[in-house]
């Protein structure tokens, strides 16, 4: 069956929204949230730093050196191939010709044989003909390298003088003709830098990370290409920070958290300093014994004196604000600590170590409790089993835990420990919101065999053993929602959430997180392979837009033959402008869905732009579209 025709088969059953648990319904499925390519603009998707470049001695193979020591080989110049040992050993630099350099501190490449052909690169990358007599620059464009800067590494194809690829901070590009034009081979190249994750998506913010140098760039649902640059005013303002009091303390601040006006700082020899008024003033240090580098802090949202530190492989936990701490690691293996999270609520806490994510329960409330064994997360997949994770988050309400792994980006997952203690999430995009009549939902950590709100039947569309989906009754009324359930684990009230008139989300697919934007004339499903194009009718599959004239039951796949107009007022917005809505009705065969179309306008530049609608004045959240003229 096409990936169009289980779109539809699966909408019309009103299952999407659902991450479906595997065939046992036991293991929770992760989901790629972001890859390891980076779009900064150049000739092609970046990645991190590679060192090294070089060929086989017939040149059909290539071999490469990242920055973290790594190194990654290709048959094809498309897929990479981890090299497990890093028994792999790169060669001896080569010697280049004794001939004038085209710029200070260049180094130079020779092809093999006797041509008068030569390379040279530094700032830029150059060619000569004539045995570095002339040269011609090959990648500036208006002052700047279009392949990135710091190039630290050169290789001629020992079959052809006119292949070169060339490794730097931006990764690795290629030239099939002696450097006139270049193609990125970073698109697949798993090399994305150790990133601390900064925030998830919230409003029109999507997933944002920062890299080495306080770098932050951002994923937004829908994106199929690559992370893209995004403000990074705090993240440089932070690694200011750290940079004047290592100079003033004599040793590296290795970790900082800010939190109303407790600012956690650890440093780099096991000390943690901790300031209650914004660093006006100090307490006395705490010394964690020898334990290496403090790594990362976590701090809690609703009370900032209780607060999680994470060393080279300890775990520490402070409830007075880091006047006292006490070590909870108990039988935490000998791994290494690089980010952690906590649900105090619900007694867990995750850690991201360089064998992968572990979990553990205790009472955070409380201090000098020792956690129960920590085990480690499981349903990656093989591939990414025991990769180094460099850090985790938990979303505001400790639903969906975000993974990033070395490497390869950001992953998302339900949060383990919410397997019998649920929690009520919109099926768009797995996050906590507001509810509105007629909303998909689904109801993360439990199996529901029945439902209400208020006395009024909640349908239950779909269940499994950790997950269901249900939809919100278009005839509830009130201020808030409070859902009771039953099912094998009994009977229980769900934390109440909001209840608002619309609450409009546009949906996402469980498998990758892309918007569910289909064209109108064919049903295709939109993305970076089948762009919308001008004067197009896109359809816009959504949940949360509230009631529907002529009203309609719930829990009825809506009617084919008679539309069922939302009745508040909608807009669509295409990089934040208006843009015609042609109507927006309950979705023909399906559940608890709407469909609103919209009309493209006239578009004269290529790419990605945002789209998101508006239902009686309430924003749904951000996606990208791709859209061609």
């Amino acid at each position: 069956m096409s990936k169009k025709a289980t779109l539809s088969f699966s909408l019309k059953l009103g299952l999407i929204g659902l991450a479906l648990a595997s065939a046992a319904g036991q293991v929770p499925e992760w989901r790629h949230v972001g890859n390891a390519a980076i779009d900064l603009e150049l000739t092609g998707l970046a990645t991190g730093p590679v060192n090294r470049v070089w060929y086989s001695p017939e040149g059909g193979q290539l071999w490469i050196q990242a920055s973290s020591g790594k190194i990654f080989q290709t048959n094809d110049f498309d897929r990479w191939i981890p090299d497990l040992t890093n028994t792999t050993a790169a060669p001896a630099v080569p010697a280049g010709r004794t001939i004038s350099l085209p710029e200070e501190a260049t180094q130079v490449r020779n092809p093999a044989g006797f041509s008068p052909r030569v390379y040279a690169f530094g700032r830029f990358v150059y060619r000569s003909d004539n045995s570095g007599k002339n040269w011609e620059n090959l990648t500036s464009f208006r002052g700047l390298s279009i392949i990135g800067d710091n190039l630290r590494d050169l290789a001629v194809s020992p079959s052809n003088e006119d292949e070169i690829v060339v490794a730097g901070s931006a990764g690795v590009f290629r030239s099939l003709d002696g450097g006139r034009s270049w193609s990125s081979l970073n698109e697949n190249l798993p090399n994305l830098p150790s990133a601390r994750i900064r925030s998830l998506p919230e409003g029109p913010q999507g997933t944002q990370i920062e890299l080495p140098g306080a770098m932050v760039v951002e994923w937004q649902p829908g994106e199929r290409q690559a992370w893209r640059p995004a403000d990074n005013s705090d993240a440089a303002g932070e690694l200011r920070l750290r940079q004047v009091w290592s100079n003033t303390r004599g040793v590296g601040v290795t970790a900082i958290a800010i939190a109303e006006q407790y600012v956690y700082t650890g440093m780099a020899d096991g000390r943690i300093i901790v300031s209650a008024d914004r660093g006006i003033n100090w307490q006395p240090d705490w010394l964690a014994g020898q334990s290496g580098a403090v790594t990362a802090f976590w701090v809690d949202p609703a009370n900032p004196r209780n607060a999680l530190a994470a060393l080279a492989s300890r775990v520490l936990h402070t409830i007075d604000g880091g006047l006292n701490w006490v070590d909870i690691s108990a039988d935490l293996p000998d791994v290494a600590v690089r980010g952690i999270t906590a649900d105090p609520l619900g007694n867990a806490i995750y850690i991201a170590t360089n064998q992968g994510v572990l979990f553990a329960r205790t009472n955070l409330s409380v201090l000098s409790v020792t956690p129960a064994s920590w085990t480690a997360i499981a349903g990656l997949p093989p591939a990414l089993v025991g990769k180094p994770a460099t850090d985790v988050k938990l979303d505001s309400g400790a639903i969906q835990l975000w993974v990033a792994l070395e490497g390869y980006g950001m992953f998302q997952v339900m949060a383990p420990h919410r397997a019998g203690d649920p929690r009520l999430i919109t099926s768009a995009g797995l996050i906590a919101r507001v509810a509105a009549p007629g909303t998909l939902f689904s109801i993360e950590g439990a199996r529901v065999n029945s439902a209400n709100a208020g006395g009024l039947p909640v349908p239950v569309l779909l269940a499994t053993e950790n997950e269901s989906q249900v939809q919100i009754p278009f005839e509830v009324r009130g201020d808030s929602l409070a859902l009771a359930i039953d099912g094998p684990a009994g009977a229980r009230v769900l934390p109440s959430v909001p209840l608002v008139s619309t609450a409009p989300a546009i949906q996402l697919d469980p498998s990758d997180g892309a918007p569910l934007l289909l064209d109108a004339d064919n049903g295709v499903l939109l993305d970076a392979m089948h762009p919308a194009h001008s004067h197009a009718r896109v359809q816009i599959l959504a949940t949360g837009l509230g009631r529907v004239q002529p009203s309609w039951p719930t829990g009825l796949p809506a009617p084919a033959d008679i539309p069922h107009m939302v009745a508040a007022p909608v807009r669509a917005l295409l990089d934040r402008a208006p843009v015609q809505v042609t109507r927006a009705i309950l979705w023909p065969g399906s559940v608890g869905m709407y469909v609103v179309e919209i009309e493209i306008p006239n578009i004269v530049n290529y790419g990605p732009a945002e789209l998101y609608i508006e239902v009686d004045g309430q924003t749904s959240n951000r996606v990208r579209v791709y859209i061609e003229p």
